[in-house]
């Protein structure tokens, strides 16, 4: 990659991944939850629509990992990659909310340009103790939930699929627990 490009990229990571003012903003009840976008999300479209849960991606030992299994639970899916400080950033978030609400949440991570051999050893140390998927070259998966300004982008399902919220660029895991909660 060019320096330009590079300098392109990692300005659009920076753009994308600040925090925003409605960032610690409240979280409303679970009756209004799924109704209306994060004030941060830049194309809230759609908060509100069926996730497609038909898609199938590879984790980073090949295996096929259907995004429909996990209806039923509240999905957190979070698109990064290993180049990404602000992605990285909210790696150890995940991990504890995967911990602690293991029985009603299921956190799937989502490396967009990586090719799992560069992902596996990244997951590893990072303690990933959830599903992380190859995204790399699947622009179904970008045009499903896309398009992607930034990242990280992180979407948080409802148990029936919709989606319910949408943070373009980093988010607290205060924030993250509380939309959790709200679903739960």
């Amino acid at each position: 990659m060019g320096a330009a490009a590079a300098a392109l990229v990692l300005l659009i990571c920076d753009v994308a991944c600040q925090k925003h003012p409605a960032e610690e903003a409240a979280v409303k009840p679970p009756a209004e939850a799924c109704d209306t976008a994060v004030k941060d999300d830049p194309s809230p479209s759609a908060i509100g629509k069926p996730a497609d849960l038909s898609l199938s991606l590879k984790d980073m030992d090949g295996k096929d990992v259907a995004l429909g299994q996990f209806k039923g639970k509240i999905v957190l899916v979070n698109f990064w990659a290993t180049w990404c400080a602000p992605c990285k950033a909210e790696i150890p978030d995940f991990v504890a909310l995967q911990q602690q609400y293991a029985k009603d949440i299921q956190v799937l991570g989502i490396s967009v340009d990586d090719t799992p051999e560069d992902v596996k050893p990244y997951a590893e140390q990072l303690k990933m103790n959830y599903p992380v998927l190859i995204g790399l070259n699947r622009k179904d998966v970008e045009t499903a939930y896309g398009p992607f300004l930034g990242i990280p982008q992180t979407f948080i399902l409802a148990r029936d699929g919709t989606i319910c919220r949408k943070h373009a660029g980093i988010a607290s895991r205060s924030r993250f627990e509380a939309e959790i909660k709200a679903l739960l």
